[in-house]
């Protein structure tokens, strides 16, 4: 008997190091190197150990927590906080992370004092809002922002960074990729800062990458999505060369008898306040899979099979199967966006399995 539960994401370490292979050969040909981002793996071990021996020198995370797996892993990069640290979290920040991203003065503030407690130096990313309406300070803020850093001990300004296509869905065109650049290039030259790092964003840049004919001094993007699920973010295409199922989702079939594909009796809102709508059928066998909302988030997956979710409570997938002759025990596979792909990896009742 396999000694693993019957729902699990199977992870190809080989196909993960290929994707790093393609992207690292594709962003280093104009001189744009990675940062590897862990948030959507947890800050697996395994799976960034992958990134490292591929050439991936910085790792991000916006869990500290994952940062820690990391470093006492022994994981050999340079670990980045990857969102603004909780106040209450500075000291944290200090002996789990090399640099971390910033946008507010007290927390640098706090960094200060806990990185003089400890006697290094920490080094920071600023970031810029550029329209996306997440983090960032304001650009015509950024002077006035800088001199204040600059007066604090134990702190390095090594970069800036603009964040695209997360929360507004704002696009990273060139004219947003000019105006970070001269941006950077102001605060080189009246602060003499030699920025290390200028993050024009993550995932969602890579079409701009493409047809751009000059990325000015952008020499850094945040990838995650693009990793993992071989995939641009704006419109979710398949990038050339690279892997779209590095990541597989695994569940069995307990239940699998025909049905009405429609409720019988008065409805009402389900376990999650919704009030789905069924389309009329007739009689489909219905197969049911031990896994729901809360393994993994069923809108994320789209599965292999000719079959359809038609709903899920928090540890029922209800699907119907079609011409495909589902029996109890039989396990079925899907494809998993960066949404189910977080969730499983958070989860603790998805098992791991590692193919290499």
């Amino acid at each position: 008997m396999i000694d693993f539960m019957s729902s699990r994401v199977e992870i190809d370490l080989v196909k993960l190091g290929s994707n790093v292979e393609v992207l690292l050969k594709l962003y280093g040909a104009k001189q744009i190197g990675i940062m590897g981002v862990t948030k959507g793996i947890c800050g697996t071990p395994k799976i960034a150990q992958v990134l490292v021996s591929k050439g991936i020198q910085l790792l991000a995370d916006s869990k500290i927590g994952n940062l820690k797996k990391m470093r006492e892993a022994d994981i050999k990069a340079e670990l980045v906080l990857l969102r603004t640290p909780s106040l209450s979290e500075t000291d944290l920040v200090i002996k789990y992370a090399d640099i971390s991203i910033n946008t507010e003065l007290a927390v640098i503030k706090s960094l200060s004092a806990a990185a003089l407690r400890r006697d290094v130096q920490h080094k920071i990313i600023l970031m810029i809002d550029m329209g996306d309406m997440r983090e960032g300070i304001l650009p015509v803020d950024l002077s006035p922002f800088i001199e204040e850093v600059l007066l604090l001990p134990a702190i390095k300004i090594v970069g800036i960074g603009a964040n695209f296509a997360c929360l507004g869905g704002v696009i990273p065109t060139d004219e947003k990729m000019k105006s970070l650049c001269l941006l950077a290039a102001h605060t080189q030259a009246v602060y003499q800062l030699p920025l290390a790092y200028i993050s024009g964003g993550n995932s969602a840049n890579y079409n701009w990458f493409l047809v751009s004919e000059n990325n000015g001094t952008i020499n850094n993007l945040r990838l995650g999505e693009s990793i993992f699920l071989g995939r641009e973010t704006l419109g979710r295409t398949k990038i050339p060369d690279m892997f779209t199922d590095v990541f597989t989702f695994v569940a069995e079939v307990i239940e699998s008898k025909m049905k009405s594909s429609v409720p019988d009796g008065d409805t009402g809102q389900n376990a999650f306040g919704e009030s789905p709508q069924f389309q009329n059928r007739g009689l489909i066998r219905r197969a049911i899979l031990g896994v729901g909302c809360q393994d993994v988030l069923v809108t994320g997956l789209t599965p292999r099979l000719d079959i359809e979710i038609l709903g899920s409570s928090s540890d029922h997938t209800v699907i119907d199967s079609k011409r495909a002759d589902l029996q109890v025990g039989d396990e079925v596979r899907f494809d998993l966006n960066y949404g189910a792909l977080l969730s499983v990896m958070t989860s603790s009742d998805v098992d791991k399995l590692y193919i290499s």
